[in-house]
């Protein structure tokens, strides 16, 4: 009898152990749901509709590689991808190099630190269209900087980027180089405040100087920041949309367009889903070129290690 009174205690026992063990799963659950749906299903869905013949609204009348056929021999699509090359590689080297340079430089334990890493870190705060409307009033040649220069005395100066198609992607490039490199200084500053400081004081022993100190020891001891940084700016790039409508709206005529900036105009604007799809889908494909190699290097160092 005494054993058959303790059994029901032990069922009643688990039960608050197994409601506790799923009591996570579920509060996660809606969340998981819903970006399983909004996120990967949306994704799924465009590129199902990339290989249709969809225009105002979405069709699933079959046809192949057609729109991507559509997209490779668009001419604007071309220079979207060519600005893409140009902005992006220009904005990953030199946000690094300006990120490095600023870092070491605070590392240097300067009077007022704290102030000067506000200022650095404070573009970071503001968005994107706010960044690309101040520049554009800035390198507007009729009430910026220009006209500045100009009313100074300087008649012979001017700096008309923002206005000529061959150049205005550098108008883009300054812009975000202003707001994304006091974030990469954030990065590196606190990889060099992790580095031991008895290695550099043994380098600093054996005769090294600050240059080779930081070139040879202390930077390549950095290459995850490194990772993480040009994964950060690469998806920056790609994904650069809003900058582009604050500055440009992707003018002169279509001389600043990148391929987000493209595949909504034809996506929303123009009534060619199935052509915005296939470029959504070509962008999908640039973020997980740079994505994957980085996971993969990530995984491969923690079973390593």
């Amino acid at each position: 009898m005494a054993l058959t009174e303790t059994l029901p205690v032990a069922t009643v026992s688990r039960r608050p152990d197994r409601l506790q063990r799923l009591l996570p799963k579920l509060v996660l659950a809606p969340t998981a749901i819903a970006m399983v749906v909004c996120l990967y299903g949306y994704m799924l869905w465009t590129a199902v509709i990339s290989f249709t013949n969809s225009r105002f609204l979405p069709s699933y009348n079959f046809a192949g590689f057609a729109q991507y056929a559509r997209l490779l021999e668009n001419d604007r699509w071309l220079v979207a991808c060519k600005n893409l090359a140009i902005f992006g590689g220009l904005f990953i080297l030199l946000s690094l190099a300006i990120g490095v340079f600023f870092a070491i430089l605070l590392d240097q334990r300067i009077r007022r630190e704290g102030f000067i890493r506000t200022i650095y870190l404070y573009p970071m705060a503001l968005s994107m269209i706010v960044t690309g409307t101040a520049w554009k009033w800035l390198l507007n040649p009729g009430m910026g900087l220009d006209k500045l220069l100009r009313d100074w005395g300087w008649e012979g100066f001017r700096f008309d980027w923002l206005v000529d198609p061959d150049r205005v992607i550098y108008c883009l490039l300054i812009a975000a180089l202003w707001q994304a490199s006091g974030f990469v200084m954030a990065m590196f500053l606190a990889g060099l405040r992790g580095v031991d400081s008895s290695i550099l004081r043994a380098a600093q022993v054996d005769g090294a100087g600050l240059p080779t100190i930081y070139l040879r020891i202390v930077l390549p001891s950095l290459r995850p920041v490194f990772f993480s940084a040009v994964m950060i700016l690469a998806h920056i790039a790609i994904k650069s949309f809003d900058l582009v409508m604050a500055m440009t709206a992707g003018g002169p005529g279509y001389a600043s367009d990148l391929p987000a900036v493209f595949m909504y105009q034809h996506t929303f604007t123009r009534g060619q889903m199935g052509l915005g799809s296939a470029s959504a889908v070509l962008m999908l494909g640039a973020v997980l070129a740079v994505l994957v190699p980085y996971l993969y290097s990530e995984l491969r160092s923690k079973r390593n290690g």
